[in-house]
């Protein structure tokens, strides 16, 4: 299946990004830890120009600590700063105690000047990457606007805590995905709107990956016995294996690929990672 996904308002969001660079001092680079280089926007490179970044690898929780570890020695290696965190958490401290170790220059030299000024940084990410949920969990309450499908964020919103005023911004994507393993993985992730793509088609593209970097959790989960068919046909033995049945009887497969790809999501497949740094994409 072919992906190609750039709705309006993103448009938006770059230019409103665009005319708030000059306001901030740093950006915040918030990464889902399953797909790193797919959640690296070619759009945000300009941005990145003359700022100091701090990447965080959102959603840990997700991946093994030894494989999220391979990305932390690959971004210490290129010199890139960054923490690791669970949005969901409600503690995303280390975020703040990052961003002040970034900028600990300037904050030393508004201390000697007796100045009490705050550093302004701008939230960026690809969509459903967990940047408001960060935030709420930095600021310890829910200010910032979530939820759990692409493109919530709409508008521009300055949020304070411990000395750093923080812009969230709406979740970004690119025009043209010229790679579409790239373009696959932000669906699975949930950052393409699962309303644009077609769920059984993309199940058996899953299907496909997953068996070879997750056979056993997928075999596992649905209590397959093997995974030697064509994908479709795996998607069908999990509508079996759940009962997911039509009126007429027939297979529910999309109901069977929704559940593939929300228990994904979920991590109810168990800890998965879709890139590492030695592989191209």
């Amino acid at each position: 299946m072919r992906i190609q996904w750039f709705p309006g308002h993103m448009t938006k969001a770059i230019r409103m990004m665009e005319d708030n660079l000059r306001l901030v001092d740093a950006l915040i680079y918030v990464i889902d830890a399953r797909a790193v280089s797919s959640c690296i926007n070619p759009l945000f490179s300009k941005l990145l120009n003359g700022k100091r970044v701090l990447c965080v690898f959102n959603k840990c929780d997700l991946v093994e600590a030894a494989d999220l570890k391979l990305w932390c020695d690959e971004f210490k290696r290129q010199g890139k700063s960054y923490v690791k965190a669970v949005g969901t958490s409600g503690d995303c401290s280390q975020i703040v105690a990052g961003l002040k170790a970034v900028m600990a220059d300037k904050l030393e030299k508004y201390a000697k000047k007796g100045a009490n000024i705050s550093v302004r940084a701008m939230v960026v990410g690809v969509p459903n990457s967990g940047k408001s949920t960060i935030i709420n969990a930095m600021i310890k309450k829910s200010k910032a606007v979530t939820g759990d499908r692409p493109g919530v964020t709409r508008g521009k919103q300055w949020l304070s805590v411990d000395g750093i005023d923080f812009l969230d911004t709406p979740g970004t994507l690119w025009g043209k995905f010229e790679n579409q393993l790239v373009a696959h993985h932000l669906a699975y992730i949930g950052s393409i709107k699962d309303d644009v793509l077609d769920t059984f088609e993309l199940a058996c593209d899953f299907v496909d990956e997953l068996k070879h970097i997750a056979s056993e959790s997928l075999k596992g989960r649905y209590k397959l016995d093997s995974l030697d068919g064509e994908a479709y046909e795996i998607v069908e033995d999990i509508a079996r294996a759940r009962g997911f049945k039509l009126r007429d009887n027939e297979l529910d497969l999309f109901r069977a690929g929704r559940t593939l790809i929300d228990d994904f999501r979920k991590g109810r497949l168990g800890k998965i990672m879709l890139e590492y740094p030695d592989k191209d994409l």
